[in-house]
């Protein structure tokens, strides 16, 4: 079931919606990596690479390795959700 957005909210108040309480966990490649996350250093092609990243956007963390990002999203009181 998915949430409805309440109506009337401006576009700043909707890029902030579920800030500092939701977060998102992605698969990424090492293309992906490179675009967002620049201070990253060079990466092995074909590396499978887990991101958590806040509600707005922002980079939390990257690993090589799934549960990490689950334990960091608990470890700061985020609730998670998977994109795929």
């Amino acid at each position: 079931m998915f949430a409805k957005i309440p109506q009337g909210l401006s576009l700043n108040e909707l890029a902030h919606l579920g800030e500092g309480e939701l977060a998102y966990i992605r698969k990424m490649t090492v293309a992906d990596v490179v675009r967002c996350f620049p201070e990253a250093p060079e990466l092995e092609p074909g590396l499978d690479l887990w991101a958590l990243f806040g509600a707005d956007g922002t980079p939390i963390l990257l690993t090589d390795n799934r549960s990490s990002t689950f334990f960091k999203a608990a470890e700061d009181d985020l609730r998670t959700v998977s994109l795929h």
